[in-house]
């Protein structure tokens, strides 16, 4: 090879070098593993792929808690991502943070990227807005909970796998035909406060705290110990005491039993469908989240769980665009469309369940657009557009706690939905004192 064409070589090679390290860095940390994080790891190469101006870097950090933990730890630190999931619960948390979110309508304005935030769900949108209505973080893997069955369990017990499973009155009725025909585990559920007590709450109408779930103030009140709430707890730890609902633990736990066809039903989040589509190898239906029978106005609509995606703040202008670039991506139909047919979330966008209804997949899954329906039947009211507590990850542990003694025997629900209130109530006080 020539001098020439070695030096030519050379600086194609720079060249080429050059535009790689040109490339704008975002770091998006965030709790999922398994499928999920293949997924999000799947949404990243598709982004890369597309533009040449950013490279976006994934990482897990743990559970949900444990990310949030270590946004906040890094961003004492200075080093902070540039993006940090954070489950819904930690939304009043991430306001109360003074300097350290940059909110997302000012990271699109600035950016001047073409975006409508009318665009999303007002169920899915509303959580993460202020009260001027901007959204402060993009609603990223939204669920809600619903009511998943092992039709094979069924049909075993002797029970028409087709039976009305709408109100809570029905499935008791379900559970004491599954217990007669010697089923060890009738009913289990994932995540108990969130959908037995915050989602009871919204479902039927009632309020889970004083001045409008906290969306009004921080001087809120916990209010979960109303005969409402009381009769479905108590009710959960009759069924408990006879052997038809069968606790797994506080979070998912309860997921493997349900996805190895151990247990008959079982409430958890629509986004279940990933896994149980998966790994069952038993017939299973999603059914809506049932409600009680005889409580005025329900059933209302459920509210999301799941997590938003938070732009931190200290990072360049440059970087900010690239966040833009990806949040839009995000958010845009096909994107969408595939996460929520992939995943089981919400598909945060109308264009995306549009366009998910006209590729056919609802109509190839039937129940799939439960979870969407449970959302948008009604428009949500006071009580049913979400929660908006500070500390409520510590509060949540409270109540799991509380709950477990109803469970084991050792409480009525109402002295442990009682003494929930009462502990939850001095940490609001705390947050609201150093807020």
């Amino acid at each position: 090879m020539t001098f020439k064409a070695i030096l030519g070589a050379s600086v194609a090679t720079l060249a080429i070098g050059n535009v790689a390290s040109a490339q704008t860095e975002i770091e998006w940390w965030h709790a999922f593993t398994g499928r999920l994080g293949d997924l999000v790891a799947e949404q990243v190469e598709t982004f890369n792929a597309s533009q040449s101006e950013y490279k976006v870097v994934a990482s897990h950090k743990g559970n949900y808690s444990e990310t949030l933990n270590a946004g906040i730890a890094a961003f004492r630190a200075g080093e902070q991502p540039e993006i940090l999931m954070v489950f819904e619960v930690g939304t009043a948390t991430m306001m109360a943070a003074q300097g350290a979110i940059k909110p997302v309508y000012e990271v699109m304005e600035d950016a001047g990227v073409t975006w409508d935030p009318d665009a999303y769900i007002g169920s899915v949108k509303g959580y993460y807005t202020n009260t001027d209505g901007q959204m402060l973080s993009l609603p990223f893997n939204s669920s809600t909970p619903v009511l998943w069955q092992n039709r094979d369990a069924f049909e075993e017990a002797g029970l028409d796998p087709d039976m009305d499973l709408s109100t809570w009155q029905q499935v008791g009725e379900a559970l004491d035909a599954l217990k007669a025909a010697g089923h060890d585990c009738p009913l289990t559920t994932a995540w108990q406060s969130w959908i037995h007590l915050e989602n009871l709450s919204a479902y039927h109408n009632v309020p889970f705290a004083t001045e409008n779930n906290g969306f009004a103030g921080l001087n809120t009140e916990l209010a979960f110990n109303s005969p409402t709430h009381v009769n479905h707890i108590q009710a959960m730890g009759d069924w408990a005491q006879d052997g038809k609902f069968v606790y797994k633990g506080r979070r998912n736990e309860g997921g493997a039993d349900f996805r190895a066809g151990t247990c008959a039903l079982f409430t958890e989040s629509s986004a279940g469908y990933a896994g149980i589509s998966s790994e069952a190898e038993f017939d299973f239906e999603v059914r809506p989240l049932p409600y009680w029978d005889g409580v005025d106005g329900a059933p209302q609509n459920t509210i999301i769980g799941g997590a938003s995606l938070w732009v931190m703040a200290g990072h360049s202008e440059e970087e900010y665009k690239g966040v833009a670039e990806l949040l839009n991506f995000l958010s845009s139909p096909e994107i969408q469309a595939k996460w929520h047919q992939d995943t089981g979330y919400l598909p945060i966008t109308a264009a995306a369940g549009e366009l998910t209804k006209e590729q056919g997949f609802y109509e190839a899954n039937p129940g799939t657009d439960i979870a969407v329906m449970q959302m948008t039947a009604k428009q949500p009211t006071e009580n049913s557009k979400g929660l908006r507590l500070g500390s409520f990850d510590q509060i949540r542990g409270i109540i799991d706690e509380e709950l477990e003694a109803v469970w084991s025997g050792d409480k009525t629900a109402q002295a442990a939905l009682d003494s929930a209130v009462e502990r939850g109530n001095v940490l609001l006080r705390r947050f609201e004192a150093a807020n």
